[in-house]
């Protein structure tokens, strides 16, 4: 895993981030195991705290769930995988939708840009 912090949100929940869009682009599969907590501070370069206090938030969404004595796997509950893709997805589409409107575009003018994508008619992004 790649990680890449910035300085405009506490480390702990840019973790929490990164994980879950592993889990739900399906990186990290349904009821697979987790890295032990000091094998992802050293790949993440951070402290073992922060490590387990965003898989403790992970937990805590449902996520991700405790074997005593054998770790932390990805919840095998394929719906709250599949709800929190759905708002992962909600969130970008309204942040995308919020910066298109604040740079002048009209809705109709994303939806068409967005046919056209679909439709190979723009080389640019396609």
């Amino acid at each position: 895993m790649d990680y890449q912090f910035d300085n405009e949100k506490p480390i702990y929940i840019q973790l929490v981030e990164h994980i879950k869009k592993e889990i739900v682009s399906g990186r990290l599969k349904s009821g697979e195991k987790i890295p032990p907590v000091r094998e992802l501070a050293v790949q993440a370069k951070v402290n073992p705290n922060t490590v387990q206090k965003a898989l403790a938030e992970l937990e805590r969404c449902g996520l991700i769930y405790t074997e005593r004595t054998n770790g932390k796997y990805v919840t095998q509950n394929t719906d709250t995988i599949k709800n929190f893709r759905n708002e992962l997805i909600g969130e970008r589409v309204n942040s995308f939708l919020a910066d298109m409107i604040h740079m002048g575009v009209g809705r109709e003018e994303i939806a068409e840009y967005l046919k056209q994508i679909k439709g190979g008619k723009n080389s640019e992004t396609a």
